[in-house]
């Protein structure tokens, strides 16, 4: 067979439902347009939009706005030149590692090009053949795929319960045997914030187990950074126990609105990393206006605490609003806000719904089905920033109202079986990692 064949005739279960049902551009690569805000085109119609992770408003922040303008003038895209360890390091690089780490209260930390990609080869460098992986169920897949890159046997990472410190503590008594027996530590994987729910990890009792098994923690808290703890240093701050995390990882695409990440920890290991991350050594190192941008961003979630007051004004008068209409949105205690309706017609009947909301309400959400929600739930996943108003809340308020009544009413199961429904969701399966 030839090699790219199969590629043309199957292109797997994102494309194909894409080809298939007319999702491309609706729901797949869908392109919102105009200035970065609450309210964007989508295909000729102005949107009111909860689908940016925007969390604090930087991304057209004014003072952002021109130091990434001046920055880019000054230093263009190319500087410096070459992955760090060989012609790409600089003392502006250095300066904002040394801020990140004072911010998230740890010794030292290392700049990454991108989240996902620094994240995995974080959990590469760590662990070797020897030491086994205890992870939340509802990791991330940046998370997942670092697990994946284990030297060791599938037998030496455990998958805990969701949340669930029974099952952490279970599965980390089977993996300080297996340790013991090859001579390795541990390593838990959790998250800040879980992004398609909602959830805060908790870090607290994770930690509180370090009295009893030797293991490190590393906390993905991509969605806590900029918004959780008094000063919005993440769940950890949030929780007290920052101490106990080992590795704190956030990527810059949350909160500060912008390309690269980072990791946390202490001194030596942070050393460690520097020489042996592969996605750091054998990339480019992250281009200066970034850098200096990112300097510009962590100084205003330091010096405007009120940014990050009228994300949890927004946060607290839509989810309130949503429980006092009756409407379901878990156990969410942060600013993701998912919208659980239940729905007997599947796919079909949220692509009604989702019509609906796009085309005659002008709100544009990310939309979640089974098996990423259990069966007869539609999920809608709202992200409340800074920049949205209150007037927006109770405009989503009124119509999210009216779609669930419609949703229990049956309208959607019956427009979709008169053919109403003409273009289908992202398959369910790759919609959690799209969502985040």
């Amino acid at each position: 067979m030839d090699l790219f064949e199969k590629l043309r005739t199957n292109l797997g279960p994102i494309g194909s439902s894409s080809r298939e049902l007319k999702a491309h551009h609706y729901f797949a690569f869908p392109k919102l347009e105009g200035e970065l805000g609450p309210h964007m085109m989508f295909q000729g119609k102005k949107m009111l939009n909860w689908s940016l992770n925007n969390y604090l408003g930087l991304a057209n922040h004014p003072e952002v706005r021109k130091i990434d303008a001046a920055a880019a003038a000054e230093w263009g895209l190319a500087y410096p030149m070459g992955a760090r360890m060989m012609s790409g390091n600089s003392d502006l690089h250095e300066e904002l590692e040394r801020q990140l780490a004072e911010f998230v209260g740890k010794e030292d930390a290392f700049l990454l090009n991108y989240g996902y990609q620094g994240v995995m080869s974080a959990i590469e460098s760590v662990v070797d053949y020897r030491d086994v992986i205890v992870y939340d169920a509802e990791c991330h897949a940046c998370l997942i795929d670092g697990i994946r890159l284990h030297k060791a046997k599938m037998g030496e990472y455990y998958k805990f319960n969701h949340n669930d410190i029974d099952s952490l503590e279970k599965n980390l008594q089977r993996a300080t045997k297996k340790a013991a027996e090859k001579g390795g530590g541990i390593l838990v994987i959790t998250e800040g914030v879980f992004g398609m729910s909602g959830k805060v990890g908790s870090l607290k009792e994770i930690v509180a187990l370090k009295e009893k098994y030797d293991f490190k923690l590393l906390v993905d808290d991509a969605h806590g950074f900029g918004t959780m703890g008094p000063t919005g240093a993440g769940v950890g701050e949030m929780q007290g126990c920052q101490d106990g995390i080992d590795l704190y990882f956030s990527t810059f695409a949350k909160s500060m609105a912008a390309i690269g990440a980072f990791i946390a920890g202490d001194h030596d290991i942070i050393m460690y990393l520097k020489y042996n991350m592969r996605s750091q050594t054998y990339a480019k190192a992250l281009p200066m206006p970034y850098v200096i941008g990112g300097m510009k961003r962590l100084e205003l979630i330091k010096k405007h605490p009120e940014l990050r007051e009228k994300l949890w004004e927004n946060v607290r008068a839509l989810q309130e609003g949503l429980r006092a209409r009756g409407l379901n949105i878990g156990d969410t205690t942060s600013p993701v806000t998912p919208v659980l309706l239940q729905s007997e017609g599947g796919v079909s009947e949220a692509t009604a719904l989702v019509r609906d909301l796009r085309e005659n309400r002008g709100i544009f959400c990310s939309i979640v089905v089974y098996p990423v929600v259990p069966k007869g739930v539609i999920m809608l996943r709202i992200i409340p920033t800074a920049a949205h108003s209150l007037e927006d809340v109770e405009y989503t308020l009124n119509a999210f109202t009216e779609v669930s009544e419609k949703l229990s009413q049956g309208y959607y199961r019956e427009s979709a079986q008169n053919g109403l429904a003409e273009v289908a969701l992202v398959p369910s399966e790759v919609a959690k990692t799209i969502a985040e």
